[in-house]
């Protein structure tokens, strides 16, 4: 009997899946992050299954009991929205199952992270996906470098509180598109600069946010010695030497490491 990752509505409920709706209504058990949030969907499609919390905090001890039931029984894997595993419970219990060779079926279907890659209007050649970005420290300032330097398309979530910073701290020009909300009544997509971005969402935003980034876009024309002088100059301001070659590499595209290497040398 199989695993199957069924993906489920990431705000309309029409977007369901027919294969979908099928697999839950034959499915023995039902594994699901929220058992209230599942159950709503499956009484809105008449489906009555029994339902397993499996989440985050409980999914290293139950993958392995889930595994073992999948050989006998057809387990269903969905999460509150969207695709199982994007960002979300699933990983060990994909992994519990092909150990124990049991078969997994991945069906399409909804999810925010190509919904929102389509809707931006960006370049879809070369695409990353980071999930939500670190909110500090080496992790973030690595991948604010990557942003800046590497031509991919990049698709990051984002809480409403932290997207203005987010913005803030991205090259102005960068071309970026915010969805918000996607696929639900109040679905909006902003896309142009990074800065507009940040002047349109100076008052606040709420609700679910995926960010689309073209990374790439900063300019490596000035030389490192002159990016080294400019670095120099915001020590001098007040900077410390990793802020100031962190800013300095965001406005250059050059690597932070070689800014920063060179401007404590001396």
């Amino acid at each position: 009997m199989p695993l199957s990752v069924i993906p489920t509505p990431i705000g309309n409920l029409e977007d369901i899946t027919l294969r979908a709706l099928r697999y839950l209504r034959e499915a023995d058990l039902v594994a699901c992050e929220d058992t209230r949030r599942t159950g709503r969907l499956l009484a809105h499609y008449e489906i009555k299954k029994d339902l397993i919390a499996y989440h985050e905090h409980n999914e290293e001890r139950l993958a392995p009991e889930l595994a073992e039931r999948a050989k006998t029984g057809h387990i269903a894997l969905v999460t509150d929205a969207g695709t199982p595993l994007v960002s979300d419970p699933g990983h060990r219990l994909v992994r519990a199952c092909i150990d124990a060779d049991v078969e997994v079926e991945a069906l399409p279907g909804p999810s925010a992270l190509t919904t929102a890659l389509v809707a931006s209007g960006l370049p879809a050649d070369t695409v990353v996906f980071t999930g939500f970005p670190p909110r500090k420290g080496k992790g973030r300032t690595e991948l604010l470098e990557r942003l800046a330097t590497q031509t991919s398309t990049f698709v990051l979530f984002e809480s409403p509180h932290r997207l203005g910073k987010t913005l803030r701290d991205l090259p102005a020009d960068t071309p970026v598109a915010v969805c918000r909300e996607l696929t639900k009544l109040y679905e909006e997509v902003f896309r142009g600069t990074a800065e507009e971005a940040a002047r349109h969402f100076s008052s606040g935003v709420k609700g679910e946010i995926v960010l689309v980034i073209r990374g790439g876009t900063a300019k490596a024309e000035e030389s490192i010695e002159e990016v080294v002088r400019r670095a120099r100059r915001y020590v001098t301001e007040g900077e410390s030497p990793s802020r100031a070659a962190q800013k300095a590499a965001r406005e250059s595209g050059h690597r932070r490491g070689e800014i920063y290497e060179r401007l404590v040398k001396g």
